[in-house]
């Protein structure tokens, strides 16, 4: 895969540690926002890809900061909560870095970080702007056939969007708004979502794992 293959890179040049058994891990951010929401989502998403389109990812994920190089060893970042996000210089210069070189992430907003965030990411990558992906783009098309991005929660509202920040053409950071696929991932007790709406949030999840490592 070409993005595990350019991240290999970056470690044998740049920073050799050893990669960990763990495929996805959770960011850790500043700013007083609950990074540490829906705590059975990733392991639900994983185990339902496991079992659906014949990834091999541990369901266990790790927690790293965003200013630590451990995001190296990660090629599936996942970022998530409510609310104020932060970043300082030398968390988005390491943020960067590492999407840069070949490293993907996925913000779901849970509600409320959306305007702290987008003043964050301009911090990362002061040249480039989010970008609405339509319909037609691959990651709505892998295993599961999606007419964009489904709605699992409402909130204000609003349409479900999938912004996109791509690196020559190559899609570097997913961030899906008003649609709380992380919430759709969850225990079904948690939310009580219909298991029509839970299928709806985890085939998505799925195409966007299947995009990521699968492409």
């Amino acid at each position: 895969m070409k993005l595990l293959a350019t991240l290999g890179l970056f470690y044998i040049f740049c920073i050799p540690m050893a990669l960990k058994a763990q495929d996805i891990a959770i960011l850790k951010y500043n700013g007083g926002g609950d990074w540490y929401a829906n705590p059975t989502a990733l392991p639900n998403l994983i185990r339902f890809c496991n079992q659906n389109i014949g990834t091999v990812l541990e369901e266990r994920t790790d927690q790293v900061a965003v200013s630590s190089n451990d995001i190296f060893q990660y090629p599936f970042l996942h970022m998530t909560g409510h609310g104020n996000v932060f970043f300082s210089a030398d968390e988005a210069n390491n943020l960067r870095a590492y999407l840069m070189a070949g490293g993907f992430l996925h913000i779901d907003d849970n509600y409320g970080m959306e305007p702290y965030l987008r003043k964050e990411l301009a911090k990362v990558f002061p040249d480039k702007e989010l970008k609405e992906l339509g319909a037609d783009h691959p990651i709505f098309k892998q295993e599961f056939q999606f007419n964009g991005l489904p709605k699992i929660h409402e909130h204000d509202g609003k349409r479900p969007q999938a912004f996109g920040i791509f690196d020559n053409n190559r899609l570097v950071l997913l961030f899906t708004y008003e649609c709380d696929l992380g919430d759709g991932w969850e225990d079904p007790t948690v939310h009580n979502d219909p298991p029509e709406v839970r299928e709806k949030a985890l085939k998505m999840g799925a195409n966007i794992i299947s995009y990521v490592f699968k492409n």
